[in-house]
């Protein structure tokens, strides 16, 4: 380490940049979630999740005035693009790595030790995780607290304030998330830093944030002072401020709750936490959230698209309690007409267009009510992608001769993104369901006058293929349902590589209270099984996925 500390000091003594009164270092793309840069990275050629930011974001904010790389890919990568950057030294591996993994641990110190070596500089430091997006300029918010020595997110999904004041610490029952942070150099900030460090060093079970935690509660209160909302914690002398999980969201308060939809707020952040289908599942949270950057043929498929509308009865949406089996009975209906809309996509060799997912349940890794007690989550809401289905295993690549071609999709909000191109927009196909037999619904490949092609229900492949070949050329085929639409593949060996791949497209919910396991496995052919209820596991034996 001594080798890049003095690296630091050189620069900080030579270089003008670094003799801002008000220099801030956005740390978090290289730190804590690294390997979700690594691979936006490798698949885009640009910078991590933190640099696609929504239109509100201003260009200076992008450009950070300094920034430290833990690998020789990144240091390329940051350099290449004009940003000033040093390398840490570190010879951290590019590949995802695993919450909890020795890998994951030696992240977590490398911030630490980087925090402790900066703040004596006399820089302010912004540090946040590389799986979280900034939504708008911070700084501004930040400044409003100058009393305080760091401001940190939490965990909390509980609203504790109604506008943009700090959450109430008295309140705030979660774990304090280190994801986003703010620090200053200040005595008893820098004190902090040093045992923080110490204490990682010490011990290599432990994790950077448990840490921290267990540091700044050691003392807890009083409040600083009537207004601020800071309170005393640590060792009595340092200025904590918690920053409102509205506004600087976490996974659970912007794509479960959307908090800041209904207290009318504009949030600054948003942070990938609370899912539950790895790197994988929160790079496609924030593709739905629009707040992802992918290079332009991410939205101009080569085979084309295929969306439709999805069909769910009122009844089965808003009718009746909010209970386990009316969670299931909404959700099963939407994965039955998904697994034809994958069908389809299979058939066609397109890119399926994902419909908005609607759930009466929540999901989380532990037993619940069903909904969080006290927050502001809806029901029904839309829910995120990998609350049902297991996003990573989706975009895994699967052994062709067991599971046939890769299915590929896209997001919900895919055609409300403004990146998507023109030329896809407006080369569209509405296609229309229609019983065999009644007016107009033919076999043929005509459109009527509306542009809009009549195809019976129940086609089988050869009807597909001769009637959609004459539409190569149309980017978007939009069906008007999936209900009846394809009964399925003639040729068994086809039928069986489909049915062995997304099988294991669904995940679980959980949990169930008061009953160990409490999850329950959802089943992508649950119609096929009479008598099929919703219920966890009732011995190990059974604790399987239903295949």
């Amino acid at each position: 380490m001594p080798g890049w500390r003095n690296q630091f000091q050189e620069i900080a003594s030579s270089k003008p940049l670094f003799l801002t009164i008000y220099a801030t270092v956005v740390a978090g793309i290289v730190f804590s979630s690294f390997y979700v840069f690594s691979a936006v990275y490798s698949s885009a050629g640009r910078g991590g999740a933190g640099s696609a930011p929504s239109s509100s974001a201003t260009s200076w904010w992008l450009s950070p005035p300094a920034s430290r790389a833990m690998d020789t890919k990144l240091l390329e990568a940051l350099y290449w693009k004009g940003i000033p950057v040093f390398d840490m030294g570190s010879h951290m591996s590019t590949g995802d790595v695993g919450w909890g993994s020795p890998t994951f641990h030696k992240m977590g110190r490398e911030k630490v030790i980087l925090i402790d070596t900066v703040l004596p500089f006399g820089y302010e430091l912004l540090m946040c995780d590389t799986d979280m997006v900034w939504l708008k300029n911070p700084l501004p918010y930040l400044s409003h607290f100058p009393e305080a020595d760091v401001l940190t997110s939490t965990d909390q999904v509980v609203p504790t304030v109604a506008d943009d004041r700090l959450d109430i610490w008295q309140q705030v029952g979660a774990a304090y998330n280190i994801g986003i942070f703010h620090w200053r150099p200040t005595d008893a900030a820098k004190k902090l830093a040093k045992e923080w460090k110490d204490m990682l060093l010490a011990d290599d079970a432990i994790w950077d944030q448990n840490g921290f935690n267990d540091l700044v509660h050691r003392q807890l209160g009083p409040s600083v002072d009537q207004e601020s909302g800071l309170v005393y914690a640590y060792d009595g002398n340092l200025k904590l401020g918690l920053l409102p999980a509205s506004i600087f969201c976490s996974g659970h308060t912007y794509f479960v709750q959307a908090m800041y939809q209904q207290l009318r707020m504009e949030p600054y952040a948003v942070h990938t936490t609370f899912q539950y289908a790895g790197t994988e599942g929160k790079r496609h949270r924030l593709r739905e959230a629009m707040v992802f950057y992918d290079p332009p043929e991410y939205f101009d498929s080569p085979g084309g698209f295929l969306t439709f509308k999805p069909s769910i009865p009122k009844s089965l949406l808003l009718d009746g309690e909010h209970t386990i089996e009316s969670h299931f009975s909404l959700v099963n209906y939407q994965i039955k007409q998904i697994r034809t809309a994958l069908a389809v996509a299979f058939l066609l060799n397109r890119t399926l267009v994902m419909p908005p997912l609607w759930c009466r349940l929540d999901r989380l890794w532990f037993s619940h009510p069903g909904i969080l007690v006290g927050s502001m989550t809806r029901q029904p809401f839309l829910c995120p992608l990998d609350h049902v289905f297991e996003v990573n295993v989706m975009l895994k690549q699967l052994s062709e001769e067991e599971f046939g071609p890769r299915i590929n999709f896209r997001e919900y909000s895919f055609f409300d993104n403004p990146s998507v191109p023109r030329q896809v927009k407006e080369s569209w196909l509405d296609v229309q369901l229609c019983q065999v037999g009644s007016r107009n619904c033919n076999v043929s490949n005509s459109t009527t006058a509306l542009g809009v092609l009549k195809f019976p229900k129940h086609s089988n492949e050869e009807t597909f293929h001769s009637v959609f070949s004459s539409f190569k050329e149309v980017k978007v085929i939009q069906f008007s349902s999936m209900q009846d639409a394809f009964p399925g593949f003639t040729d068994k060996i086809r039928e069986g590589k489909f049915r062995n791949r997304v099988k294991r497209y669904v995940g679980i919910w959980c949990c169930v209270e008061n009953h160990i396991p409490g999850h329950i496995y959802y089943d992508m052919y649950w119609d096929e099984k009479p008598g099929w209820k919703p219920i966890p596991p009732q011995t190990s034996e059974d604790d399987h996925p239903p295949w």
